[in-house]
């Protein structure tokens, strides 16, 4: 099975990811749902943390300014928690991982790691358990420059960074 390369063009360039269905067929399959239906299109990055991530997925992002930003989730709800005992993907720098707000409660948002974040594995000790679902593949520099942008004292860019599209090929 190949797996599917999701291409983000956004306002500050591209970049592709390769999308793990074969690991990790809930996460990676809710991915590839919502990006094939359009639901990325237009989003903003709402919340970038320099060395540690670049969060994205928000439909309220439409508005890269709403309060409501980081509250949102996808038409269908939450997806149940997938923590395979049998992959062990780490939150490394350039994975796609789970956002979620606790137990069984991912939904369309997601974040780029910029840094090695192993505490939020969902195989690691503590609270926070965020599943890796996809890695970066090309165009590493311009997640770099997402996380590089500047931000407010809510975390949210100054100036919007804007995914324009994802497209996904099989």
């Amino acid at each position: 099975m190949t797996n599917p390369i999701a291409k983000f063009d956004t306002t500050l360039g591209q970049f592709e990811a390769e999308i793990f269905v074969d690991k990790m067929p809930i996460t990676g399959g809710n991915f590839v749902k919502l990006a094939k239906e359009g639901f990325y299109d237009g989003l903003h990055f709402h919340r970038v943390i320099p060395d540690f991530m670049n969060q994205f997925g928000c439909p309220h992002s439409k508005d890269p300014k709403s309060s409501r930003a980081g509250t949102g989730q996808s038409p269908y709800g939450s997806i149940a928690d997938e923590h395979p005992d049998d992959v062990r993907l780490s939150n490394e720098p350039g994975t796609l991982s789970m956002a979620n707000a606790g137990p069984n409660s991912g939904s369309s948002q997601f974040f780029i790691n910029t840094s090695h974040n192993a505490y939020l594995d969902y195989f690691a000790s503590g609270n926070s358990k965020h599943p890796v679902f996809g890695c970066v593949t090309s165009g590493m520099d311009i997640v770099t420059a997402i996380n590089r942008t500047p931000t407010d004292r809510s975390d949210r860019p100054t100036t919007p960074v804007k995914v324009n599209s994802i497209t996904v090929s099989e």
